[in-house]
């Protein structure tokens, strides 16, 4: 007899790392979930997705596979591990084959609130400290948002610019969540998204980081996928 999925991995993106999943941990896990979490070297898709194909490793059985913003590439790609059973975006960007996340988010002009900046001398992009609140995170905290902007990753732009080779979305079951007050992706971009490949999709009003704010909608999403991908 199949049984429910009860593991989760949670991969995050470009300007929040792991740690802003905690709410959402604590949810999962009050409910009997097993959760890992990826901590992306940001330098790289190979890289993002070597670490979490580690992380699926040691999870050690089938499990829901979860990217936000930028890791929705990374979960693209490293859904292929046999231990990814279904796929949920939280926020995310959903590239096809041949097709980078740049190519995704350049797609719609973006927000004005967007606090997104162009490379440095490194290589490396950044969200501007003086819009990150308002274009990034508006409906939490303004400490905390100050916080993840001064502790945000070295996200390289070489990454945003690598294509998708094998598109994990075309072959495992898929659901998104919408941001509907999102300033960083464009709530229309991830509709076309999420529409193009049959992604079962809820919208919740929130900012990009809806996995903070309104983490048990978010986990209700996961869960519907866990219950649906059986093992």
């Amino acid at each position: 007899m199949k049984t429910p999925i009860k593991n989760v991995v949670l991969v995050h993106g470009a300007f929040a790392d792991g740690s802003g999943y905690e709410a959402l941990f604590h949810v999962l896990t009050d409910k009997g979930y097993k959760v890992l979490v990826v901590q992306n070297p940001l330098s790289s898709l190979e890289e993002d997705v070597k670490q979490t194909n580690i992380v699926l490793d040691r999870i050690g059985g089938p499990a829901v596979l979860v990217g936000h913003s930028w890791g929705g590439a990374v979960i693209t790609e490293a859904g292929n591990h046999p231990n990814a059973a279904a796929l949920v975006y939280v926020a995310a960007l959903q590239p096809d084959n041949g097709q980078s996340a740049l190519d995704c988010i350049m797609s719609l002009p973006p927000s004005e609130e967007s606090a997104i900046l162009p490379p440095d001398d490194n290589g490396i992009v950044y969200n501007a400290e003086e819009k990150f609140h308002g274009g990034f995170c508006a409906d939490i905290d303004e400490r905390k948002a100050a916080f993840m902007s001064a502790s945000q990753g070295s996200f390289y732009a070489s990454a945003f610019s690598t294509p998708i080779t094998n598109a994990a979305w075309r072959n495992k079951p898929c659901w998104g969540c919408v941001a509907t007050e999102d300033k960083t992706i464009n709530p229309d971009i991830q509709r076309n998204m999420y529409s193009r490949s049959n992604t079962k999709v809820r919208e919740i009003k929130g900012s990009h980081v809806i996995f903070m704010s309104q983490p048990e909608q978010v986990a209700e999403v996961i869960i519907e996928a866990a219950e649906s991908a059986l093992n």
